[in-house]
């Protein structure tokens, strides 16, 4: 439910002008229960729908999946709004 959420919101950041700062804090907002849901999932004995994988395995996969999404999504740098501005070098022409 939160999983799908999360994906209605980037649907909103992709097809409309809503506003990013708001749909930054309904994804930030989001994310808790989705945490704290993934993590019971993972530690929950099998008999009641979980994966069973105990406290420390469970977070070592979180934190194998957090860093394969760090090693597939690519990273750009930033840039400043001075830079912006006053074009790479940061000198006014």
């Amino acid at each position: 439910m939160f999983g799908g959420a999360l994906a209605v919101l980037v649907l909103l950041w992709w097809r409309t002008g809503v506003s990013r700062v708001a749909l930054f804090w309904a994804a930030f907002i989001l994310t808790r229960p989705l945490g704290a849901t993934v993590g019971d999932f993972l530690d929950k004995p099998l008999a009641q729908g979980g994966l069973n994988l105990g406290r420390d395995m469970a977070t070592l996969v979180l934190l194998a999946a957090i860093a394969l999404a760090l090693w597939l999504v690519p990273q750009r740098a930033g840039i400043s709004a001075l830079h912006a501005q006053n074009g790479p070098s940061g000198d006014r022409n």
